[in-house]
């Protein structure tokens, strides 16, 4: 495969469920529910690849009907499945969320117990994805095994590397390895775990001070996403908050991905950093506005159409 972007972790089925009467316990509420593909890895391939960036991914779904949907859907948006492992008797991994009124995340449960089928073995035996990426990208969903070896072989290539924790419970799976990576973008409460400070809710000026405090661990750009409100940035030259630019909130899931996938396109187009990162607050703006974890009708053009000025 030529020159490519590759991808590492989770494709999930998304089930959220929006409250319609408010949120009782130990009852049955009446809801908006709907299905969505999801998955951080998942989304940022397919938000990368409707930038029309090439795209390999890697990872793993069970040989059931959600699998097959999903690597549908992926592979429709130009994606390169071709390497995700399909298994026997497994099930496809999924995400069930309950959303605020106001689209903002209430309580999830994440199901990803598939990806332990993505082996330090299979990804060894794959190192030509490796050698011939511009740029890796993996989620918190992996195996501690599978992430030393996605770092032994990006070091091997000279691959630079980009990470998402997922979840604030997978974040000691990254934290050993900050001066590994070239961008990371963990959420506030992610943040606050890798910096090891308690996580007080949201706030921009703390925010920034984690995104410093990631550089002098070794990470070179740190992105902290705010939810619906946007996100901070720091590197060694510069650093600042990009709110989220949008009118109505309709879901909040997703956004971090589409703030990474944006991003990293810009880095492969060799844009200044100021830049890459108003990629990623219009990425950021839209996908707030979509009902589905990736925008459906993503493309450039439309990115930049919602670009900051």
């Amino acid at each position: 495969m030529d020159e490519h972007v590759l991808v590492i972790g989770a494709m999930l089925l998304d089930t959220k469920g929006t409250p319609t009467q408010g949120l009782e316990p130990n009852v049955s509420n009446s809801a908006e529910i709907r299905n969505a593909r999801g998955g951080t890895a998942r989304n940022v391939a397919e938000n990368l690849a409707l930038l029309g960036t090439e795209v390999c991914l890697i990872s793993a779904v069970g040989d059931d009907i959600s699998g097959r949907r999903l690597l549908a859907q992926t592979a429709a948006a130009n994606v390169n499945t071709e390497h995700v492992r399909v298994i026997p008797n497994a099930n496809t991994g999924s995400y069930l969320a309950i959303l605020a009124p106001d689209g903002t995340l209430s309580v999830a449960l994440t199901d990803t117990r598939v990806m332990e089928h993505v082996t330090p073995d299979y990804l060894y035996r794959n190192r030509q994805l490796f050698r011939n990426a511009s740029l890796i990208f993996f989620d918190g969903s992996l195996h501690e095994h599978a992430i030393a070896v996605i770092l032994y072989l990006a070091e091997l290539y000279g691959v630079p590397v980009c990470a998402d924790p997922s979840s604030r419970r997978l974040v000691h799976k990254l934290k050993p390895h900050l001066a590994h990576f070239a961008l990371a973008v963990p959420s506030e409460g992610e943040a606050a775990e890798l910096c090891g400070n308690q996580f007080e809710g949201y706030n921009v000026e703390t925010s920034l001070e984690m995104a410093q405090k990631l550089n002098k661990l070794g990470v070179r750009i740190a992105v902290v996403t705010l939810s619906d409100f946007g996100f901070v940035y720091a590197s060694e030259w510069e650093s600042g908050h990009f709110p989220a630019k949008n009118s109505t909130i309709v879901d909040s899931t997703g956004t971090g991905d589409a703030i990474a996938a944006a991003i990293m396109y810009g880095f492969l187009e060799q844009l200044p950093l100021t830049e890459c990162m108003r990629l990623g607050a219009a990425a950021a703006g839209l996908t707030l506005q979509s009902a589905e974890s990736v925008v459906p009708n993503l493309t450039l053009d439309l990115l930049y159409d919602y670009l900051y000025v």
